[in-house]
């Protein structure tokens, strides 16, 4: 074969390029995820995700933005590389754990006459302090905190779960202002001062204790039709704001997931994992 051959892979719409490190070696992977991840001029995708053997455990995720900078995690990328492994029969487990950049997600596969259709990701506990998000000023932590942007003020509740997140809150928005906000604030919030490794930007509207609509600019690929991480960073915001239940559905542009921050201290994502095809990309 000549090229590399990649498979298309989404959760919820935030899609991604997988390959498979031990056939193929990438040299310059930012490059590569710059180039395929072209709406246009590539493939399309938010980013291309490599699968590798682990160090201390069964496999490692590396993730590259659109933009070739490398993310620390991707919970939706998460539950796809879970499905990749097990389906092309990397491992007969249904329980395993992905190094990431953000640390080690312990995976439990739904499978259904051999398909995966969901997958249970422990994305680990959560950070609140600021320095840890990281974001500029006194220790503490962030909550509804004035951000200026342009002149105007919004106010942002941070959390890190394995990446960095800056909520701001927009009860009783539609989806056009939530998605005008994504658009116009969100870049500019990702790129503020304040935050010395950009951040992350979830606009939400909280409709009860149990459900909020989340929508994302993600750092390093833009507006995104979901976010793994982003979903956990939201609902994390929303919980220690008290304003919904430790246990929340998060509304995404094609679906739902549902986010948990458990007795354990760690917060669990759950949701479905998709296939879109096969190809090979030139080298």
């Amino acid at each position: 074969m000549s090229g590399i051959e990649f498979t298309k892979m989404h959760g919820l719409g935030n899609d991604y390029h997988f390959i498979d490190c031990s056939r193929f070696t990438i040299d310059d992977p930012a490059a590569l995820s710059r180039q395929m991840s072209h709406r246009h001029l590539g493939v399309g995708s938010d980013g291309i995700i490599l699968i590798m053997p682990g160090e201390a455990h069964d496999f490692k995720m590396r993730i590259f933005n659109a933009d070739g900078s490398e993310a620390e995690t991707c919970g939706n990328g998460i539950r796809c590389f879970a499905k990749y492994v097990y389906e092309r029969g990397m491992t007969a487990k249904t329980e395993f754990v992905i190094e990431t950049g953000g640390g080690p997600n312990g995976v439990v596969l739904n499978v259904v006459e051999g398909v995966v259709e969901t997958v249970r990701s422990n994305m680990g506990q959560p950070k609140f302090e600021r320095g840890k998000i990281p974001m500029v000023g006194a220790p503490g932590e962030v909550k509804e905190e004035a951000l200026e942007v342009d002149g105007e003020t919004y106010e942002v509740t941070c959390a890190n779960i394995g990446n960095p997140h800056a909520v701001v809150f927009v009860d009783g928005a539609s989806d056009e202002e939530l998605v005008n906000l994504v658009l116009t604030v969100g870049p500019k919030i990702e790129q503020h001062p304040s935050f010395p490794e950009r951040t992350n930007v979830e606009f939400v509207n909280v409709l009860d204790r149990d459900n909020i609509v989340m929508r994302i600019w993600e750092r390093g690929s833009g507006m995104t039709m979901a976010s793994g991480s982003g979903s956990c960073g939201a609902s994390l915001a929303s919980m220690i704001t008290d304003r919904v239940n430790r246990k929340v559905n998060v509304h995404l542009v094609f679906g739902t997931l549902c986010i948990e921050w458990a007795e354990d201290g760690c917060v669990y994502q759950d949701g479905p994992a998709t296939d879109v095809f096969t190809g090979v990309w030139p080298e």
